[in-house]
């Protein structure tokens, strides 16, 4: 709790603070209290910190719009906070267009971030980081689409080529076979498989998937 300034630069300082709101007043009371607590501590101690906001997964009374349950929350959490005491950016769900224009919209000083969700294919990976980004996105937190991939250095080279507009998805997966077969690694999906888009979401979302697209 308590140091000299020079301990204070030893280790990291830069965290991930994680937040599930249920749509319960009481325990999600609770919960944006514990985090007011985290916040004005990280602030007086040069704590960096990204936030997390998951989707409700445990409700009684689940929102009939869960963007817009967790949009209208994270405008709520961090309304009237310092720039000081903010998170450098956020890191949620992506549910879709509509949902992330209207976040960075409505804060332009938020640097929203996506989380990934359950591998998929290639092209739900690369599709997803080129919708995100068009509509506001500005980071993307891939860890079981990365961590699936065939060869993960390749995988993210990819991505890398897809956030600096210099490629697009489906190409993107061509070249990445490509890559494949050059390493001698055999795909784990034939390539017009690896071409479609499965997933509309992130499974921690709870939505359901779309089927393959032919």
């Amino acid at each position: 709790m308590e140091c000299r300034p020079d301990q204070r630069r030893l280790g990291a300082d830069l965290g991930l603070y994680s937040l599930t709101l249920n749509n319960d007043t009481d325990l999600d009371r609770r919960t944006l209290d514990a985090y007011k607590a985290f916040r004005l501590e990280a602030e007086a101690k040069g704590f960096r910190h990204f936030l997390e906001v998951f989707d409700p997964n445990a409700c009684d009374h689940p929102p009939a719009d869960v963007a817009q349950f967790v949009n209208d929350h994270i405008a709520r959490t961090l309304a009237g906070v310092t720039t000081a005491g903010r998170p450098l950016f956020l890191k949620i769900v992506y549910h879709g267009p509509a949902a992330m224009e209207a976040l960075v919209r409505y804060d332009r000083s938020l640097i929203v971030g996506i989380l990934g969700g359950s591998a998929g294919t290639a092209y739900d990976a690369f599709h997803m980081l080129w919708e995100a980004k068009k509509y506001g996105a500005r980071v993307a937190l891939y860890g079981r689409k990365i961590n699936s991939a065939e060869h993960q250095l390749s995988f993210i080279q990819h991505l890398h080529a897809v956030a600096n507009d210099e490629m697009e998805p489906a190409e993107a997966v061509r070249a990445y076979h490509g890559a494949l077969q050059r390493l001698g690694i055999r795909p784990q999906r034939p390539l017009a498989d690896d071409l479609q888009r499965t997933t509309a979401t992130s499974s921690y979302s709870g939505s359901t998937s779309h089927p393959p697209k032919r």
